[in-house]
């Protein structure tokens, strides 16, 4: 079973464990709906295909017509699907479809604003880990459908020493140095390597040592600048830490490669989407 119908048939049986009870009590069997999926606000799409999806895995009777697409900006108003099919089918859907793509939806919308931020440096905006635990997927992919880009998607894709490493690694009497160069013949060639750091006096030891990537974290701009200079091209860097809208320009402007948001899936608002259902005899 693909990952984005493992998510959706668990949230389906958490809303309706034995079932629909008030509209199996209120409505007649035979009964139809149409209802249309509309923005109440602005913003960029993602998940619609997630949203048709689920009126499909309830009922595969459901037809869900799609009047956007991943990717696209909306404004209010806008009509962005249509779904007809039975009126209890759609009331069990409706909710967890609505549920996926207004956070899609929004994460994708958030994204944008920070690519747009950066438009012209060259910087690439990336999400991180700090999803909601078993929507990852969906969410990674709401970062792309905003023009942003995706990290690593689980500690088993690549190395990445953080500061809490670091400092196991510092109480254990390692040096920095020579830790990376062992790593380095511990994986293979293809796993990519990525060290943190939150000072530019390590910056040198770690770059020498032949990282990948460095992520600068919690820089000033102005030591972001000073790091870029340092790193003179020999690895990629990526800046962390404090990075927000009011401040994501200036970040992108120092010259990094990469610059990574938390807050693009966990500190985001559901985009407000609303379906309007009628149902007929």
């Amino acid at each position: 079973m693909n990952p984005v119908d493992e998510v959706i048939l668990r949230a389906l049986a958490e809303d309706a464990p034995w079932g629909d009870v008030t509209s199996e009590v209120f409505l007649p069997e035979s009964a139809r709906a149409v209802a249309g999926l509309a923005a109440r606000e602005a913003g960029v799409l993602s998940g619609i295909r997630v949203f048709a999806r689920v009126f499909e895995l309830v009922d595969p009777g459901t037809s869900v017509e799609l009047l956007a697409y991943d990717g696209e900006r909306f404004e209010p108003g806008d009509a962005l699907a249509r779904v007809d099919g039975s009126a209890r089918s759609v009331l069990r859907a409706e909710r967890i479809g609505l549920n996926l793509i207004q956070r899609m939806s929004g994460i994708a919308t958030l994204t944008a604003r920070f690519v747009a931020e950066a438009a012209g440096t060259g910087a690439r905006i990336v999400d991180t880990r700090k999803t909601t635990p078993g929507l990852r997927a969906l969410e990674r992919q709401a970062v792309r459908d905003g023009g942003g880009h995706n990290h690593r998607f689980s500690l088993s894709d690549a190395v990445l020493a953080k500061d809490n490493h670091l400092a196991v690694l510092a109480a254990s009497g390692r040096e920095l140095g020579d830790a990376i160069r062992e790593a380095r013949t511990r994986i293979g060639h293809t796993t990519h390597l990525e060290v943190e750091v939150d000072r530019l006096d390590q910056i040198e030891t770690v770059v020498a040592a032949g990282v990948d990537t460095i992520m600068l974290d919690n820089f000033t701009v102005d030591e972001l600048r000073e790091g870029v200079a340092i790193v003179a091209g020999r690895a990629l860097i990526e800046a962390s830490g404090g990075v927000s809208l009011d401040t994501v320009a200036a970040i992108a402007r120092t010259g990094v490669d990469l610059i990574s948001v938390g807050a693009l899936t966990h500190g985001v608002r559901a985009l407000d989407l609303g379906l309007d259902v009628e149902v007929v005899a």
